[in-house]
Formats: C-alpha cells, sequence, structure tokens
C-alpha cells in the first residue's frame, strides 16, 4: 500500500483496501474507446444537436440539482421538480443523486486532507480527476450525510436504478439519430459531460486564483466556470457552500444560476441563496480550522527531521546540548522550557514561511499571517519534540554504558 493510501483514514470501511479496480473501470475505458466509432458514423446536424442539448441539460443535472440543491439546498423546490431534477442529474451516469451528495458533502468536510477521497494535493490528478471513483474505500460514502434526501422513496429508487435513465437516454438518441445519434448525440455528450464536471474535482484545485482564504487548495478558474456552467468558480464556492450561485459577482459567467433564477420565475424553483454582503466584501473572519489547516500545510514544506538532525549537528560538543540533555535527563517540561528560550539554528525564517503560505495559497490576508504564526509555533514544537526525545535517548544510551 502506497503511503498516500496509508495516511486515508476510511472512517466506515477500515476492512476496505484502496486498490484500483481495473475490472470496473472497464464501462468507463471502453466507453472511451467507443469514440473511435464515429470515424464511421461521421458527424451529421441531427447527432451535432443533440450532442451541444445533452451536454448542457445534463451539466446543469449535475451543477444545479447534484450539487447545488442534493448537496448544499441552495434554493427550494416541489417534490415533483425534486424528482425530475434527480432524474436529470442520472442521465449523466455519475452514479445516484444520494451517493453523488453524500461523497461532495464529505468533500467540504475534510476538504484537501488526506480523508478527502479525490485531493490532487494528497492522491495526485488523475486519481483527483477519476481514478478515486474506482478505489473502493474513497469511493464508498458516509450514506449518513445525506439522510435528508434519502427519506424520499422516490430518490432512493433513482439511487437503485441510476443507470436506467441514462440507458434509457441512449436507446432514445439511437432511435432518433441512428448510430451517428448513438455516438455522437448521446456518447460524446456524456464524456464531455464526466470531463467537464471532473475537472472541479482536479484542475480546479490546482491552476486559477484564490479570492477567500479557504484553508484548502480551491481556486477560481473561468475557463472551468465556462466549460461547467459556472463551477469554476469554485474558491468562491469553498468559503460559502450554501447559495444558488457559485459566480458571486455580475463579471463571473455562472449559466447554472442563470437558468435557476429563469426557472424561478416561472414557480419551479424558490429562495435562491445569496451570498450575504459580508462574503462578498471579505469580512468573514476565518475560523480555527481555516487557520490550522493553513499552517498545518506551511509547516508540512519543512522537514522537522531534517531540521532537528541539523540543529544537533550544530550543538554537538555545545553548553547548549548538554545543557539540553541535563533538563531532559530532569523532566519534559523543562527541556521544553529551555529549548523555548532559546535560538534554533537551521530553523526557517518568517519570510521562508511566507513564501511558502503564498505560493500555495495565492493570497494576502490577515488570517493567512495568523496561520504563519501557528505554523511557526508548531513546527517549533515538532522540532523540539525531536531534540529532546534524542536527548532522553542518548541519556539513557549513557546510563546503560
Amino acid at each position: 500500500m502506497s503511503e498516500k493510501t496509508k495516511r486515508f483514514r476510511f472512517p466506515q470501511n477500515q476492512h476496505m483496501d484502496d486498490h484500483f479496480d481495473w475490472w470496473n473501470f472497464m464501462p468507463m475505458g471502453l466507453m472511451h474507446v467507443a469514440l473511435i466509432g464515429i470515424w464511421w458514423t461521421g458527424f451529421t446536424w441531427t447527432s451535432v444537436a443533440m450532442c451541444a442539448f445533452l451536454y448542457v441539460a445534463r451539466v446543469f443535472g449535475i451543477t444545479a440539482g447534484y450539487h447545488r440543491y442534493f448537496s448544499h439546498r441552495g434554493y427550494k423546490t416541489s417534490r415533483v421538480f425534486q424528482f425530475l431534477l434527480a432524474l436529470l442529474g442520472s442521465t449523466a451516469l455519475q452514479k445516484g443523486p444520494l451517493w453523488w451528495s453524500a461523497k461532495h458533502r464529505e468533500h467540504h468536510r475534510d476538504t484537501d486532507e488526506p480523508e478527502d477521497a479525490h485531493s490532487p494535493r494528497h492522491y495526485g490528478f488523475l486519481d483527483a480527476h477519476v481514478g478515486w471513483v474506482y478505489r473502493e474505500a474513497r469511493s464508498s460514502p458516509d450514506m449518513d450525510l445525506i439522510k435528508d434526501f434519502s427519506k424520499y422513496p422516490e430518490i432512493r429508487w433513482i439511487e437503485r436504478h441510476q443507470f436506467l435513465p441514462g440507458v434509457t437516454l441512449a436507446v432514445i438518441c439511437f432511435l432518433i439519430g441512428g448510430w451517428s445519434g448513438l455516438l455522437v448525440g448521446w456518447l460524446l455528450s456524456t464524456i464531455l459531460v464526466y470531463h467537464a464536471t471532473f475537472t472541479i474535482n482536479s484542475l480546479d484545485h490546482m491552476f486559477g486564483r484564490q479570492r477567500y482564504l479557504t484553508g484548502d487548495d480551491s481556486r477560481n478558474n473561468w475557463i472551468m466556470a465556462l466549460l461547467s456552467l459556472g463551477e469554476g468558480w469554485h474558491n468562491n464556492h469553498h468559503y460559502y457552500p450554501a447559495t444558488a450561485r457559485n459566480g458571486f459577482f455580475w463579471w463571473e459567467f455562472d449559466p447554472t444560476y442563470y437558468m435557476l433564477v429563469g426557472l424561478e420565475k416561472v414557480g419551479l424553483v424558490w429562495d435562491l441563496r445569496q451570498p450575504p454582503k459580508s462574503i462578498l466584501a471579505n469580512e468573514k473572519p476565518p475560523t480555527q480550522k481555516i487557520i490550522d489547516k493553513c499552517a498545518v500545510y506551511i509547516a508540512a514544506g519543512f522537514s522537522a527531521d531534517r531540521i532537528s538532525a541539523n540543529i544537533r549537528e550544530r550543538w554537538e560538543g555545545s553548553h547548549v546540548m548538554e545543557d539540553l540533555r541535563k533538563h531532559a535527563r530532569d523532566k519534559w517540561s523543562a527541556a521544553e522550557a529551555y529549548l523555548a528560550e532559546v535560538e534554533l539554528p537551521e530553523f526557517p525564517s518568517v519570510d521562508e514561511l511566507k513564501a511558502r503560505a503564498h505560493k500555495q495559497f495565492k493570497i494576502r490576508h490577515e488570517g493567512l499571517d495568523r496561520a504563519i504564526e501557528r505554523a511557526q509555533d508548531m513546527l517549533r514544537r515538532s522540532v523540539a519534540h525531536r531534540l529532546i526525545e534524542q536527548a532522553q535517548s542518548e541519556q539513557g544510551h549513557v546510563q546503560q554504558v
């Protein structure tokens, strides 16, 4: 098992391995290979129109339905339209609305921590993009997170028959447009929808800008927003997920929100939640969790083992090392207090910590300054722990000799 896999904690699935399931991946792989068939069927006006329409409709089913409604309850609707949203989303063949939304709620709970099933920071681009779906331990959701919607029998029915709507749509496309309708209208649009939505998990945590300090790698990326009907304003979303819109400002193109506004005008949805003025003005103070997440990432860029080893080498034969051994022999807290008073050579400067912080989070914010201070303290404690542990070990060795 890889080091990354070892870091992943499986809350409800500790018996599961995180290996890649090639057998379950086969349908996805074959769908991509089948696109070669377009070489023989060619494009027709009907199949291209079907492809464009189904792309927009099904991305909307994922973004407005699975994401902004089922995952975040960004607006309200009737039970009938709720069912239709779930049905439309399931035609994209991204599993059922309950599975999808539970995994997304997990993502927000653990964003870019080892427990996040599709974090590029911990698992790389390919795993974050699609590979995690085929790793049993990371693809199995905590269904307790979606009890609010799992109480509806019609939603559970779609969950049980999650592939039926997509397969039915494929048959309809074939009946309307023949083989070109099937391969261009249905299959090509399905593959495009896959990658347009998958890039939010992968590329949108790697490329773009951060307006808000969220403690994670979420980015705002206008190209991703174009492809995914507004989902690319991902840093906005992670800063304030409980809203019907991801593009917080007029210049942030968010077609999903515009379509929801249209549906609101005809009475199909209502109470579209908006980001408060304090959010738009970036006045919301970062929580301690966000500060700690930033600090952990900043501190992780420096090896406490290497720093402590270099310090021991510099101190060897000096009175500082002898004093540390004496304090360590007497009491751990006394050794900690001693190290708190001395200057640690080879320890990263504040400027070095700031450089790492700004390189990763690409934002200037008072909260990030607090995170840098917290990272400095965490790293100093970690180095001190290793120095004291080593001093006690050496003292024990001397006593044995």
